[in-house]
Order: structure tokens, then C-alpha cells, then sequence
């Protein structure tokens, strides 16, 4: 039987990412992002909110991404996959946590100091996945796979067909 381990999420980061390195030199950056459902209470008509926070680690080139360019309070998407890790406290106690492995992620909002209304293709914003960036066509970066060999980069200019052209015979499954 086939399975699925994916996770999407946008969220506000909670602190500044922390980033540090291995012995090999490989960067592992952490952090938490939050995110807030909310709703009418049916009863009283409040508005009521919940506040879920989650963990999330990148590797590598993206690692050093996020802990360059992710700061507190600022919205980010998220993709990637859920881990559970087992370790033992300092008291011998066996602990779990559960986070995100992100393998791509795209700065959301503005950043600090530029005008308002610009595009994330002028503002310098972008999606950021793999372990290598390669600049798209959309501003952003998207490491790993074919955009990243160089072969496929005619492809990511060709623009997207609108909603409405679209057909069943154009969903590729």
C-alpha cells in the first residue's frame, strides 16, 4: 500500500531561527512557526482563537537560507514531511518530539524597509527548496531537481495556463 508524508504550512515565525553547523560543516537551522485558527463561538458569539505551534528543521544550503533571511514575527510557507524523534533528557527520561522536515519554504510579507505593493519578484522574496538554489523565472529559488541542472529552465518561463482554459485533459492525473 502506497503512503503520503507531506506537510504545507503558513505560519508567523515565534523567534529568530537558531542555525548551527556539524562537524562536517553541514547547517542545520530550527524554528518555530506559529499558526492561529479562529472562529464564532455558536453559543455566545465570541470570537474565539487558537494558537498551534511547530517545529521545524531545515538542512544544508537551505538551513543557511532560512537563518539568513527568516526573522521573528514574519510569515513563511512551508513544505516538507513529519519526523518523530526519540532522545533521552539529562535525567534519563526518554523524550519525543514530533517536527517538520522542510525540503522547501517561500518568505511571505514584506521585509523590513521596503515600500509597500511591491511584488516578491522585486522585493527580492522567494521560494527556497533543495540543497542547491538556482534562480527561477519567478524571482525566487527552487533548488534540487531539473531547474536546478539547467535542464529545464524554458520550461519554468512558460507561463501557467489560466484557471478558466483549463480542461480535465490538462490535470496531469
Amino acid at each position: 500500500m502506497a503512503s503520503l508524508n507531506k506537510v504545507m504550512i503558513i505560519g508567523n515565525l515565534g523567534q529568530d531561527p537558531t542555525v548551527r553547523y556539524t562537524a562536517d560543516g553541514a547547517a542545520i537551522a530550527n524554528l518555530s512557526l506559529a499558526t492561529t485558527s479562529s472562529w464564532k463561538d455558536k453559543n455566545t458569539g465570541e470570537k474565539k482563537e487558537e494558537t498551534e505551534w511547530h517545529r521545524v528543521v531545515f538542512y544544508n544550503k537551505l538551513a543557511e537560507i532560512v537563518g539568513q533571511y527568516a526573522k521573528k514575527g514574519r510569515p513563511l510557507y512551508v513544505e516538507g514531511r513529519l519526523k518523530t524523534r526519540k532522545w533521552t533528557d539529562k535525567d534519563g527520561i526518554e523524550k519525543y518530539t514530533t517536527e517538520i522536515v522542510a525540503d522547501q519554504m517561500q518568505l511571505l510579507g514584506s521585509r523590513e524597509g521596503d515600500g509597500q505593493g511591491r511584488s516578491s519578484e522585486e522585493s527580492g522574496q522567494g521560494s527556497y527548496g533543495g540543497a542547491a538554489p538556482a534562480r527561477s523565472a519567478g524571482g525566487g529559488y527552487n533548488g534540487g531537481g531539473a531547474s536546478s541542472s539547467g535542464a529545464a529552465p524554458a520550461q519554468a518561463r512558460r507561463p501557467a495556463p489560466a484557471p478558466s482554459a483549463m480542461d480535465d485533459d490538462d490535470i496531469p492525473f
